[in-house]
């Protein structure tokens, strides 16, 4: 049986985030970059959007200007019918 991790993740409450980060080019500082990072996360911490930002402002040279986040529920348990085959860990 093949598991379906995006299915099982949001079966446990994570939603599809995408954030828009914007961040100063290293070598011209006056120019924005544009960057789109898209993972399943928690709301409304979203721990790993965070570890994502801390590993940017630790180990790469552009600084970060600003992130605009969206989250959105895909689906939820209630709407996964009784026949379903979910992955057992």
């Amino acid at each position: 049986m093949r598991c379906d991790r995006a299915l099982q993740r949001q079966l446990e409450g994570y939603r599809l985030a995408t954030a828009e980060i914007l961040y100063h080019l290293p070598d011209h500082p006056g120019l924005l970059q544009s960057y789109i990072w898209q993972d399943y996360d928690l709301a409304p911490r979203y721990p790993i959007l965070g570890r994502f930002l801390a590993f940017w402002t630790a180990e790469l040279d552009g600084r970060l200007h600003s992130v605009r986040l969206a989250g959105r529920r895909i689906i939820s348990a209630a709407e996964i019918g009784a026949g379903t085959m979910l992955c057992v860990n």
